[in-house]
């Protein structure tokens, strides 16, 4: 099975960027697919991201399209979400998951494996 830890997570201005990066040791990301998810204090985590098996398709939650990115590195194992102009509501825990049958899925349900999340904050 695979370990996922996620990085990058921390304070910006609204309107700013981050990097979110997902690194996966035990198995490869090019085994699943891959996905970011997000919760925010006192709601249910939601699908944010996804980038498929075979790394060639990705989709997105409507809020967060053209302006987020999902992408791998599968040399490095790992799997990146790039925020750009971002608001204060989007202030959450992000969590990578992986997907073992390789299927698109939106809902947290299906997803088998999951990170520890890290914590995104967006200042007004």
């Amino acid at each position: 099975q695979v370990q996922l830890v996620e990085s990058g997570g921390g304070l910006v201005q609204a309107g700013g960027s981050l990097r979110l990066s997902c690194a996966a040791s035990g198995r490869t990301v090019t085994d699943y697919s891959m996905a970011w998810f997000r919760q925010a204090p006192g709601k249910e985590r939601k699908f944010v991201a996804i980038i498929n098996r075979r790394g060639v398709s990705t989709y997105y939650a409507e809020s967060v399209k053209g302006r987020f990115t999902i992408s791998r590195d599968n040399a490095k194992n790992t799997v990146y979400l790039q925020m750009n102009s971002l608001k204060p509501e989007e202030k959450a825990v992000y969590y990578c998951a992986a997907e073992e049958n390789g299927n698109v899925y939106y809902t947290d349900k299906r997803y088998e494996y999951w990170g520890q999340g890290t914590q995104v904050t967006v200042s007004s």
